[in-house]
């Protein structure tokens, strides 16, 4: 069978809610065979995503709507929308949002899907600091 293509309206895709995020995912890694994922993410007023690093993933963030401040080791940026923020690995980073904001972003390679899909599956055990660090590791989240 050969591949085909996917569409996706506007607010489709796998949906995950979480206090500060929403996030919709528009391709899967399943789709690309691995090599990325793209997702939409609503950060709500407040979000903060604590400095981190992946060593072999890189992140493409667009910003949509809204104002996202990226802080790395040298600089903090202010993204607005139209604005394009390259994360190559091994760069740490963090991200924050005092209004909203939101983004597409592109994870390379792809299994963020995944990553987010095993943090729904743990239910109660999420709050467990060791196993968030070991599922954390294994797709590439390196927190500091």
């Amino acid at each position: 069978m050969s591949p085909r293509h996917h569409v996706l309206a506007q607010g489709e895709g796998t949906s995950y809610e979480w206090e500060c995020d929403h996030v919709l995912v528009k391709t899967p890694c399943g789709m690309t065979e691995g090599r990325t994922t793209v997702v939409e993410d609503t950060l709500k007023p407040g979000f903060h995503l604590a400095r981190h690093h992946h060593k072999a993933m890189a992140e493409v963030f667009v910003v949509l709507d809204g104002e996202v401040t990226f802080t790395f080791d040298d600089e903090s940026i202010i993204a607005s929308p139209g604005m394009t923020v390259n994360v190559p690995p091994m760069v740490w980073h963090e991200a924050e949002t005092a209004n909203g904001a939101r983004m597409l972003t592109v994870f390379s390679p792809g299994g963020f899907d995944n990553y987010l899909a095993e943090i729904v599956a743990l239910e109660d055990k999420a709050s467990d600091a060791a196993v968030m660090k070991e599922l954390n590791e294994r797709y590439d989240i390196w927190f500091a």
